[in-house]
């Protein structure tokens, strides 16, 4: 199911610039994770920003028809291919992309194909995270800026959700492994979760996925019985 269109959190129309610093600025986000979707559509809320979202290649092809943003973020891994192919092909026609990824070692694939930045996983604050996009959207490249990580917390329905949707793919498809061990690194990346990112770095070592499997489960547990 596709992403609704988010806008800007307008709770005073006389808002100034410097409350909301990217008002006026239209963004696209190309990302599988609920979890990563959510805390950047808070921080997109708090500054203004008009976003819209796909999780898939082929979602956001589709929205591009009739969407014209000013910056696209592109996560590298997406179900249906490489966050790559999009980059390249946006990035041939002159719109910035920020890649995104919880895995590092991504920064040199995500530079190659075009992208003018790349933010690893977990975000940035919302300071950070403004600056990057006003420096890429006025048209100069730019690093990832300090991160001190005060990004709004995500809402924890939609870390269950991302859990849910991990524990199906490690227990499902081994042709879609790659992908399954990438999402959930990248899920942990962003959660702050070190021994689930440990035990996706090593899944494919004999009995590597069922342990996996097992600290999906106690994180969905731990996560069901505090709601």
């Amino acid at each position: 199911m596709p992403f609704p269109p988010d806008g800007p959190s307008l709770t005073d129309a006389g808002s100034s610039a410097a409350a909301l610093p990217l008002r006026g600025i239209s963004l696209l986000l190309v990302e599988d994770s609920r979890f990563t979707c959510d805390a950047l559509r808070l921080i997109c809320q708090r500054s203004g920003a008009r976003l819209k979202r796909a999780e898939t290649l082929a979602a956001a092809r589709a929205l591009l028809d009739s969407a014209h943003p000013d910056l696209a973020i592109i996560d590298l891994g997406l179900p249906d291919g490489p966050g790559t192919d999009l980059i390249a092909s946006l990035s041939a026609t002159g719109m910035p992309v920020l890649a995104i990824s919880g895995d590092p070692e991504g920064r040199t694939a995500a530079g190659e194909a075009g992208a003018v930045a790349f933010l690893d996983k977990p975000l940035p604050s919302v300071a950070g995270f403004v600056r990057l996009i006003r420096q890429l959207v006025a048209g100069g490249g730019a690093d990832v800026p300090g991160q001190d990580h005060d990004a709004p917390a995500a809402d924890p329905l939609a870390l269950r959700d991302d859990l849910e949707r991990a524990a199906a793919l490690v227990a499902g498809d081994p042709a879609q492994h790659g992908y399954a061990t990438g999402f959930v690194r990248s899920l942990a990346r962003a959660v702050g979760d070190p021994a689930l990112e440990r035990a996706a770095l090593h899944a494919g070592a004999d009995g590597g996925r069922l342990v996996l499997s097992h600290l999906i489960a106690e994180r969905l547990d731990r996560l069901q019985a505090a709601c």
